[in-house]
């Protein structure tokens, strides 16, 4: 068993977290990206990671789990959301491939939401593609409802994102 902890993003961390980000999200984000997201007062990213790493985050989850990679990878989920007024929009959320259906994913959306909620944000909102009925599923568990579509919005593969809306944050968590 490997202890994995949530723990909020540290510059020393960027290599691995662009490498999870081309293995999972096909590149979305480049290291100056992440840079540029740490370094804005209205970001939060939020990484699972091994208990040497990253900078802790109180009151959030400590999980053991069985790896499937000796050694793992330094970082094996990353979340981030922009707080934008009194919303929170949830920008990315991926788990390492060979980490999925461990709950991973589901403790890292809720630590996203229970950050927002400590920043005082009332709602939040994200993009899903239409076809990922995972993804889809693990957010309408904590409540997101589809608001709207974006035609064409990946441009990886002209696929069309699905806009999910949860409201009354407080109440949620």
């Amino acid at each position: 068993m490997t202890i994995l902890q949530l723990k909020l993003l540290t510059p020393d961390l960027l290599p691995a977290v662009v490498e999870l980000d081309r293995l999972c999200l096909g590149g979305l984000w480049n290291q100056s990206g992440y840079q540029r997201e740490l370094n804005s007062a209205n970001s939060d990213l939020v990484i699972w990671t091994h208990p040497t790493y990253g900078q802790p985050l109180s009151g959030l989850q400590t999980i053991s789990v069985e790896v499937p990679q000796t050694p793992p990878p330094p970082v094996i989920g990353i979340g981030c959301l922009w707080a934008i007024v009194d919303e929170a929009h949830i920008t990315l959320l991926a788990i390492h491939p060979d980490y999925r259906r461990l709950g991973l994913g589901s403790n890292l959306l809720r630590a996203l939401l229970q950050l927002a909620q400590q920043r005082g944000l009332s709602h939040a909102t994200l993009e899903v593609k239409a076809s990922n009925d995972i993804a889809l599923s693990l957010y309408q568990k904590f409540g997101f409802q589809i608001a709207g579509r974006r035609n064409k919005y990946y441009a990886d593969t002209g696929e069309d994102a699905l806009i999910l809306w949860l409201s009354g944050l407080p109440s949620l968590i």
